[in-house]
This record gives C-alpha cells, sequence and structure tokens, in this order.
C-alpha cells in the first residue's frame, strides 16, 4: 500500500489522545479522518485541536466509511473484542489497546474474526518498543549475556486508580501486571510455564474494599529453566518506578529509572538527582510512537505485527494464574487456565 493510510481512532480519553497526536504529526504517510466517543464533547474536542474532519458519538461512523484503512481502539476495555470484530468484519486493520478482553473465549472468538477476514492486528503492548527494553532483548535473543538465568522487573504507579477504576479493571494482575507479564516473555525469549505469587493491600485499604490488591510480588518458572521475579505496587511516592534487569551467565544487563536529566548534584547534605519522570504518558512517550509506526509499515509491507493476537491472549492467561496463584497460596502452572 503507497498510498496514505486513512486511520479512524476510537476513545478520545488519556490513551486515545496519546495516539492521536501521534498519528496526526508525528506518523508519515497517514491521515487522521476520525475520532468517535460515547461522550461526544470529547471527540469533538479532541478534532478541533489536532485538525481532525470527523467526530462521532457512534462508533459504527468509523466501521462504515469505505475510506478509512485502519480502526485505532482506544476504548474501555470491555469494547475492545466488539471493536476487534467490527474493524474486521468491515475489511478494516485494527490497533487495539490492551487487553483484547477480560475472558479467553472473547479473545478467541475476536482473533478468529481477524483471521478470516485476513486482516492486520497489533495490540498495544507499547513496552516492548522501549529503546531501551528492546536493546535488553537483543542482549540476550545474541546471547551476549550467555544463558539467561534471572529476570528482574519493578513496576510502581505513582497513585493508585480512582476505587471506581479498580473495580472493573480485573484487578491488579490483568490490569497492571500484564504489561510486565508481556514483558517477561519478551525479555527472555521464552514461555513462562509456571507463577507464583503473593499479594497484599497496604496502600489503600479501599482498594482490598473493592475486592483487589495493591502491592505484588510474582515469581516465574521460564520453559528455558531461567527463574523471574515482577514486583508490583500502585504508588511509589518519588514517581512512576520501571525498571528491568536480566542476569545470565556472562553477563548482566539493566536498565534504570528515565528522569528529566541526568544531573546529579552533590553537596553536604548528599547526592541529589531528579525523581523518576511521573508515569507513563511521559515514560513511553519514544515507544508509543515506535510501535504506531511499526504497525504502518506492517500495513504498507504486508507483513505480520510483532505483537500478535496470541501474545495478546497469554498474558491474559498469565494474569488468571497468577489471580488464582495468590488466591490458592500455590505455584500455578498456566496449563491449568483454559
Amino acid at each position: 500500500m503507497s498510498r496514505t493510510i486513512s486511520v479512524g481512532v476510537i476513545g478520545a480519553g488519556r490513551i486515545g489522545r496519546v495516539h492521536a497526536e501521534n498519528l496526526a504529526y508525528r506518523i508519515p504517510g497517514v491521515k487522521l479522518v476520525a475520532v468517535a466517543d460515547v461522550m461526544v464533547d470529547a471527540a469533538k474536542k479532541l478534532a478541533a485541536e489536532l485538525g481532525i474532519p470527523a467526530a462521532f458519538q457512534d462508533h459504527r461512523a468509523i466501521m462504515q466509511d469505505p475510506q478509512i484503512d485502519v480502526v485505532v481502539v482506544c476504548s474501555s476495555t470491555d469494547t475492545h473484542a466488539q471493536m476487534i470484530e467490527e474493524a474486521a468484519a468491515a475489511g478494516k486493520h485494527v490497533f487495539c489497546e490492551k487487553p483484547i478482553a477480560l475472558d479467553l473465549p472473547k479473545i478467541d472468538h475476536a482473533l478468529q474474526a481477524v483471521d478470516k477476514a485476513g486482516v492486520k492486528l497489533q495490540v498495544g503492548f507499547n513496552r516492548r518498543f522501549d529503546p531501551s527494553f528492546r536493546r535488553v532483548r537483543d542482549l540476550v535473543a545474541t546471547g551476549e549475556l550467555g544463558a539467561p538465568h534471572i529476570l528482574r522487573i519493578t513496576s510502581r504507579d505513582p497513585a493508585p486508580p480512582p476505587i471506581s477504576y479498580v473495580k472493573v479493571s480485573g484487578g491488579i494482575f490483568l490490569d497492571m501486571a500484564i504489561h510486565d507479564f508481556d514483558m517477561a516473555r519478551y525479555l527472555m525469549g521464552s514461555e513462562v510455564e509456571e507463577v507464583y505469587a503473593a499479594g497484599a493491600v497496604l496502600v489503600d485499604p479501599e482498594i482490598g474494599k473493592a475486592g483487589d490488591i495493591d502491592t505484588a510480588v510474582t515469581t516465574l518458572r521460564f520453559a528455558n529453566g531461567a527463574l523471574g521475579v515482577i514486583d508490583n505496587s500502585r504508588k511509589a511516592v518519588y514517581g512512576y518506578d520501571q525498571r528491568v534487569e536480566v542476569f545470565g551467565s556472562a553477563g548482566m544487563a539493566l536498565v534504570t529509572n528515565k528522569t528529566p536529566d541526568n544531573v546529579a548534584r552533590s553537596d553536604g547534605a548528599g547526592v541529589h538527582s531528579a525523581l523518576p519522570l511521573y508515569f507513563f504518558v511521559e515514560r513511553y512517550a519514544e515507544a508509543y510512537v515506535v510501535e504506531m509506526l511499526e504497525f504502518v509499515e506492517c500495513i504498507r509491507g504486508d507483513r505480520t505485527p510483532s505483537v500478535t493476537g496470541l501474545d495478546a491472549r497469554i498474558p491474559v492467561v498469565m494474569g488468571y494464574a497468577a489471580q488464582k496463584s495468590h488466591e490458592q497460596n500455590r505455584p500455578v502452572r498456566l496449563s491449568e487456565i483454559s
């Protein structure tokens, strides 16, 4: 496909705005022609700010437009599978934010629709496109770290989400840790066979009352024999904490937090440096651009996106295994989740 690719965005919230701005200003060869949101005022506001020709309340206006080649799904999680199926039926390629659904049969049905239509689907696990994380993955893949032995992932939010969100999020393992489950597979190049998760409510008692936890540690056992540890917290007072370490037989690779600058000031009271970037929009700004660039290039070059529907399904299975492990206080093999 050599002509300009026409794109419609569904969802004008925070992540919809991120993708819309990138499509409008940073992705060459595309034209953002429409945005839809059930809160039509949000769609109209975003359209006015970015010069998008059309704003709708009903997303079907995008699905029914034969001039639109690609649909970018940034609506609420409970609508993702439906949007994928509708877009596939309309012959449109789909970029969808994670997760496809919290229900495995719904995921499978959506993936079947994509396969039947022959359209491309990429799921928004944006952290794969962070240059530092990608460099670690390359070091593992090329054997420069030797045989991988231990993976450590730290992922902590600066503040917990609203309780109203917690109640519908699917829980910390399916909402927050799902990114880390994907990163574990991506970085190590091996599938996870077993998880053992422990959790607690240490940040906000209201999160516990909503049926969730806010602090978790999950250990992973990989098919290649390596071990992993993921720690999650809903509140790090110093900012968005995103660190990765892979230790292998021939060395170790470490990714530290991004900060606004790398100045370290020393004085009589100690050594001072900037806090980490505050949240995911700032921390992964470059990754959001790169992932969309790759998706567009996959459409142009008729290639399969690097983050497939199966890549979207497996972290959900891992999330359910972690939930089960936490509830039953035992290791859970992924094969137990059907």
